[in-house]
């Protein structure tokens, strides 16, 4: 908009510019930001923001997150992770079976949901529930659980301090 037709130019001459004597148009009169929320913002937090202030529960130092991850794949997808050909490459051995690897593929429980083909297969993956366990078996596979290694820790190297005699 064009500086002549800003509502100021009406104004010009009138001493508070429609502003009122008494309040007065200041720069921050309730305060900056979300100031006064314990104080004269109070009702505001209370009616639209419940629980803003205070805390709940324990504290955890040196939180992990990926501690708890344990990604899961059911018994009736296991075969989706390796090629077809290779189904069928071991479909008449029976002598010898394919290793699924489902660490590989970013999973490391295998739950018991589903059915598996009659043929066996060797699965490798860190958790297997007790279904999933029975499933493998039943058909004729095997597990190979694989377990977390753990960094080889050289022993902490012994410090040396001389010891102080006080002479009499």
């Amino acid at each position: 908009m064009t500086t002549r037709f800003k509502r100021n130019r009406h104004l010009r001459g009138h001493v508070s510019a429609g502003r009122g004597r008494i309040g007065k148009h200041r720069k921050h009169p309730g305060g900056c930001g979300n100031s006064g929320g314990q104080h004269h913002h109070r009702i505001n937090f209370d009616k639209y923001h419940p629980g803003y202030f205070g805390k709940v529960g324990m504290r955890n130092f040196h939180l992990i997150k990926h501690g708890k991850v344990c990604p899961i794949i059911n018994v009736e997808r296991l075969w989706s992770l390796v090629p077809q050909q290779v189904r069928e490459h071991f479909k008449d051995k029976t002598d010898k079976a394919p290793v699924i690897d489902v660490m590989q593929k970013g999973y490391m429980r295998v739950v018991g949901k589903g059915n598996l083909p009659e043929q066996p297969v060797i699965v490798k993956a860190r958790y297997f529930s007790k279904k999933a366990e029975e499933k493998i078996k039943a058909v004729g596979g095997g597990l190979y659980p694989v377990r977390m290694k753990r960094p080889a820790v050289a022993p902490q190297q012994m410090v040396c301090r001389p010891i102080l005699v006080s002479h009499p």
